[in-house]
């Protein structure tokens, strides 16, 4: 099967700062103060940032703005999650959960789980969680339970997913919704179901959690849920774990097509990009899998050996150690 990878890289920078606490002035004015900070080290040919924790489509605005002011000309892949307006791409609101799905739905040809009803359980019920529980649902699954900060629901015979969405939206969590039954996050990541998807905060899935996890797919759509104790307890009871780096790889892809999409000042439809993403997906997935069959390990360090192999190679095609 064909490779595919992705020309963008980078690690993990930010302001320390409660963004609550600041007015939205106060917010744009640190936000242009930190890009003129960090211009000389960030560009669309260097370092790109993207959105994290307390950042929104108008910081990610500002930054572009401020770079390309900085630079004399409009610079819109400097930064990924702008605005669609500003150059942002369609269809990146869903990419993460759109890409968790498409790997949940291609794990599931490979161990037979019909996922026509089968019972889903989404730990999470953000942007992540609560697209990937409209998109699994779309798909004929059940998803039995779903939760939040502040607790989780259960219904034996599927969600309503949309009217917990509103629900949410009307009193800021899941829980109470009418005929369902309140759960604890720990009730949820063991509920009876066939696919788990942790899409919350990270080592949620523990030693002890582990020992009680009934699915028979985890997927990841959050970074780092499962601790290494209890990543090994699901590889020996036999959970096929898509992980993080994987399932959750759909935001970062749609992030990549937005910057060729700056680059080249041309735009495609959204669903042009749900069709390149799932290609993506669909060949990361088979490559993965292909490594865990045939190297007889858990998907995790499937997914690490193809990663390094590419790196092995190009490393050697450049000519950077010595051809023996």
């Amino acid at each position: 099967m064909r490779r595919r990878r992705l020309a963008l890289w980078g690690g993990k920078g930010g302001v320390r700062v409660d963004p609550h606490r600041l007015s939205l002035r106060e917010l744009e004015r640190l936000t242009r103060g930190y890009i003129n900070g960090i211009a000389l080290v960030i560009g669309p040919d260097k370092d790109i940032p993207a959105p994290d924790v307390y950042t929104n489509p108008q910081i990610m605005a500002w930054i572009m703005d401020e770079f390309s002011k900085l630079q004399g000309h409009n610079a819109p892949g400097v930064v990924t999650g702008k605005p669609v307006m500003l150059g942002g791409s369609l269809g990146r609101d869903k990419a993460t959960a759109r890409g968790c799905m498409f790997v949940i739905k291609e794990a599931c040809k490979c161990i037979g789980i019909d996922m026509k009803d089968a019972a889903v359980a989404i730990q999470g019920f953000g942007n992540a969680g609560s697209f990937a529980a409209v998109l699994l649902s779309d798909l004929g699954c059940r998803i039995v339970a779903v939760s939040d900060s502040k607790g989780g629901i259960y219904k034996a015979d599927g969600l309503d997913v949309e009217a917990v969405i509103g629900h949410k939206r009307a009193t800021g969590t899941v829980m109470n919704f009418s005929g369902a039954i309140n759960i604890t996050n720990q009730e949820l990541l063991t509920s009876q179901v066939q696919i788990l998807v942790p899409a919350a905060y990270e080592n949620q899935i523990n030693a002890e959690i582990a020992a009680g996890v009934k699915a028979r797919i985890v997927a990841e759509a959050a970074n780092g849920p499962t601790t290494p104790e209890g990543d090994a307890i699901l590889h020996e009871k036999g959970v096929l774990v898509i992980p993080d780096i994987l399932a959750s790889a759909g935001g970062v892809t749609v992030s990549y097509f937005k910057w060729v999409q700056n680059l080249a000042n041309y735009y495609w439809t959204e669903e042009e990009v749900n069709e390149r993403l799932e290609r993506v997906m669909v060949s990361a997935f088979n490559n993965v899998f292909k490594m865990h069959i045939t190297k007889k390990v858990d998907m995790r360090l499937a997914a690490y050996m193809t990663a390094l192999s590419r790196i092995a190679e190009a490393i050697r095609l450049r000519g950077w150690i010595n051809q023996l």
